[in-house]
């Protein structure tokens, strides 16, 4: 007998009320599109638990798939046997056999209360089960090599040796969707992904100025979406042309007020999109007090131009937090290749660290960007992202 299954554990799914079964069904079917490329695989879902059939394909790229899909707190591989006790004791025997180790421990659960044995004595049985029919292992309750555990559930009892972290969280797509301002640059990745995490669904938009931006920064940013999918799935990446708009605002304003004028017309335009595609929210890298734009004052005159909820996720992380979650999530290395975004080609010489909603309102009335914007939107190109294992095979089970 050999590891046969997946174990899944949920986390703050678990908690839900009445609308469980809808969170349940979004990350199976997150599951289901992460290891589509198995044909063999069975996945079912129950209120407590998910478990993948294995049907002897090879476990350890499912396992490294799983790290990364939200929704999962845990996950084990796993021996399924049925509520019998010498059938557990059988399994059990074999999963300690495929440990390497000195000490042990067994912690079995029972939340099949219709199970005859109490845990306890069950963890008794099966120490003494192991002890009889093996060699050199010996019991440790405090600091055991391996640790089995035995949970003794109302379908089947699972035996399990390891739990493996999952990305916790929410299934992506579970709480709606937001468009992500993704610029060539650290931070706005890692915002994405941890909207992600909580069960958003992205699309995102970036804004370009050729030929001021060259092909390369374009590239730089696509890559970014196309590694974001590993985590959420398809996003579409929405690329709106910024030169026209860009070249206005330095011509007709103070250069001191450029950037925050800047920042509120793509807000317009990131509004005019998400309204397009029924986005209700808009998701941002800001982190407070990093650069001009992201200081109290800033935020407060740029926030002025939408009534659109702004998700920023970063704007109580430093940069050192920042930078150690993109290097976890591998957007770091594509961040830092040295290819300018259209917001770092304008940058004024001094920025205004805070500026006042009257005098943005002052500079920008006497300048019409609705040609420009018009304009903008209607030559908006969007390209669509899929994860390299994405595709539709039928893998699952109904749930319940």
């Amino acid at each position: 007998m050999i590891y046969d299954h997946v174990l899944i554990r949920y986390g703050e799914l678990a908690l839900k009320g009445k609308n469980q079964k809808f969170f349940i069904n979004k990350l199976r079917s997150n599951v289901q599109k992460a290891l589509s490329d198995f044909p063999n695989l069975s996945i079912k879902g129950k209120r407590d638990h998910m478990y993948i059939l294995l049907n002897g394909q090879d476990y350890e790229e499912i396992i490294e798939r799983c790290k990364d899909i939200f929704g999962i707190q845990s996950f084990s591989l796993a021996i399924k046997v049925e509520n019998d006790e010498e059938k557990i004791k059988e399994a059990v025997l074999e999963a300690i056999l495929l440990e390497e180790g000195k000490t042990f421990k067994i912690t079995a659960k029972r939340p099949n209360k219709n199970f005859p044995i109490p845990s306890q004595q069950m963890n008794q049985v099966l120490g003494g089960h192991i002890l009889r029919n093996t060699e050199g292992w010996t019991v440790n309750v405090h600091n055991p090599d391996v640790e089995i555990r035995v949970e003794i559930r109302h379908d089947a009892t699972y035996i399990t040796s390891k739990k493996i972290p999952g990305k916790g969280g929410l299934p992506v797509g579970s709480t709606g969707k937001s468009l992500l301002l993704l610029s060539g640059g650290i931070d706005s990745p890692v915002a994405g992904y941890l909207t992600m995490k909580r069960g958003v669904q992205l699309e995102a938009i970036h804004f370009h100025s050729p030929p001021f931006t060259s092909d390369r920064a374009r590239q730089k940013v696509e890559d970014l979406a196309q590694t974001l999918t590993k985590f959420g799935g398809e996003i579409k990446l929405h690329l709106i042309p910024f030169t026209d708009i860009q070249q206005k605002i330095f011509q007709n304003a103070p250069e001191n007020y450029g950037m925050t004028i800047m920042r509120r017309v793509m807000l317009r335009i990131s509004e005019q999109v998400a309204r397009q595609r029924e986005i209700l929210s808009i998701t941002t890298g800001e982190s407070l007090g990093q650069v001009a734009s992201q200081t109290m004052e800033s935020m407060h005159a740029i926030n002025e131009v939408t009534n659109y909820p702004i998700i920023r996720p970063l704007v109580a992380m430093d940069k050192v937090d920042i930078i150690n979650i993109s290097k976890q999530i591998n957007t770091y290395d594509i961040s830092i290749r040295p290819y300018e975004d259209c917001c770092t080609i304008f940058v004024p010489k001094a920025p205004k660290t805070r500026p006042r909603r009257e005098k943005v309102n002052q500079f920008e009335a006497p300048i019409d960007f609705t040609d420009e914007i018009e304009k903008a939107i209607n030559d908006m190109e969007t390209v669509t992202f899929k994860s390299s294992k994405q595709n539709q095979g039928d893998i699952y089970d109904e749930l319940f």
